[in-house]
């Protein structure tokens, strides 16, 4: 086995005890709160609860999607960037679309300025979601990998990033960014936005799968390489002697090939990739033998818990405002974002302890990319087409929506110092992920103190 793999304490043995007692816990105080009538207590820990069943329903959905992407012979990063982005994001669009469904069916039909402007808002929430998940995934995920890495892999405790998942992931993510904030300048958006970044998607992932076809084609190279020299060979050797036959490769994919022929995942010249025999749910303790008929039925009802799981996430946060009389942007910015996330944040850990460091890294801009080009988008249109396909206004009596401006303000910021962190040696240690806890814990004042009226009111 590689010594860059972490081998999980139970692996294999059984499920996951720790979520299971995470879940018990969350369940017994929410039942206790209820019956004590602690309402805003209640309301919080239901997110808690909501967010477990998210994470229980998108699990096997994932193994599901992995064992179609591979059966079908879907290159990884397209896969990666498609079946598993939707694996990981299902509760940011379900949310998106149910913040705008709910807020819409609240106001009399009939009354087309109050339809308007429940469309606004809860379009508003809806951006709040996507873009507070965005901040999440882009600071708080590599943070918590990071720190989950330098306690198990003592070994070699730091996450190292590729230059091309930054060069790649990353500055589409800038791209696409930089192209929905100059939407959101405009105070108001309209229907063929959406389709402008639905667009923007199907490009990267045409980069995508230019850049899988470049890397199978490196994989040959150092396949045929140590063949002929022996896996021996030190790394910093094969890295020059590709390069003067202009093959350029990084030191990282020469260690992760090399492992990979070694425990026999690289065959001839020829990366094989495993496809998944069983999906795992509730907590791993049952495991779904896969094949066609189980991986569409796991699909179809992993989508469909997790978007009903998605409706009461609306209705808590939607509801905790009121409790809180504060505006719903600033308690989806933080609640809702930080629920729709976590199916991500145990993707990436994943990856990192399977020694993919880039991958842990890639899945975060690739979660971010899908948010901002199809979560934002598909809310967008299904607002337009309620509304007539008119225009959706981001001002509330003339003004922008309460914390619209910070939040552009605070994503473009964060984003920029973030990459800056990552791009410096290519390497997040802890130190960097104690930073990049600190920028949140400043994404979370901003978004109090903008619920209290003080920033941005």
């Amino acid at each position: 086995m590689a010594e860059n793999v972490v081998v999980e304490k139970g692996d294999g043995e059984g499920g996951d005890w720790y979520g299971v007692a995470v879940a018990l816990i969350a369940t017994a105080l929410l039942v206790l709160f209820w019956l004590v009538h602690w309402e805003l207590p209640f309301l919080l820990l239901a997110v808690v609860v909501i967010s477990i069943v998210i994470w229980q329903a998108c699990d096997p959905f994932a193994d599901a999607a992995q064992w179609v992407g591979t059966t079908l012979g879907i290159p990884g990063s397209v896969r990666g960037a498609t079946l598993d982005a939707i694996a990981s994001s299902l509760p940011e669009l379900f949310s998106g679309i149910f913040f705008v469904v709910l807020a819409i069916a609240s106001v009399d039909m009939s009354n087309v300025a109050a339809v308007e402007a429940a469309g606004a808002e809860g379009f508003g929430a809806t951006i709040a979601t996507c873009a507070g998940s965005a901040v999440y995934n882009m600071i708080l995920i590599p943070a918590i990998v990071t720190m989950t890495i330098a306690y198990y892999r003592r070994s070699r405790p730091t996450i190292d990033v590729e230059d091309e998942v930054l060069a790649r992931d990353g500055v589409w993510f800038l791209i696409c960014e930089m192209a929905l904030l100059v939407f959101l300048y405009q105070n108001v958006m309209y229907w063929w936005m959406g389709l402008v970044l639905i667009g923007m998607y199907f490009i990267y992932i045409g980069q995508l799968y230019r850049d899988t076809m470049i890397y199978r084609r490196r994989v040959k190279y150092l396949a045929h390489y140590f063949n002929s020299h022996g896996l021996e060979t030190a790394t910093a050797t094969v890295v020059s002697d590709l390069l003067k036959e202009d093959h350029k490769v990084h030191p990282l994919l020469v260690d992760k090939i090399r492992d990979e022929i070694k425990s026999g995942q690289v065959e001839g010249d020829e990366e094989v990739e495993e496809v998944p025999e069983g999906a795992g749910a509730l907590f791993g303790f049952v495991e779904i033998p896969l094949n066609g008929i189980t991986a569409c039925l796991i699909l179809v009802t992993s989508t469909a818990v997790a978007a009903g799981a998605c409706y009461f996430l609306v209705d808590v946060t939607r509801e905790t405002a009121h409790t809180l009389g504060v505006p719903t942007f600033f308690v989806a910015v933080i609640l809702a974002a930080a629920a729709s996330s976590v199916p991500d944040t145990f993707l990436s850990i994943g990856s990192a302890m399977r020694g993919d460091d880039s991958g842990a890294v890639s899945n975060a801009f690739g979660s971010n990319i899908f948010d901002i080009c199809i979560c934002l988008s598909v809310p967008l249109l299904v607002n337009s087409y309620l509304v007539g396909w008119g225009p959706v206004m981001l001002t509330q009596d003339g003004e922008p929506i309460a914390g619209l401006v910070g939040l552009r303000i605070s994503l473009f910021v964060l984003t920029g110092i973030t990459l800056a962190i990552m791009w410096h040696n290519r390497q997040l240690t802890f130190r960097k992920s104690l930073i990049l806890c600190g920028l949140y814990g400043l994404f979370i004042a901003y978004a109090v103190l903008g619920s209290l009226g003080i920033l941005f009111a």
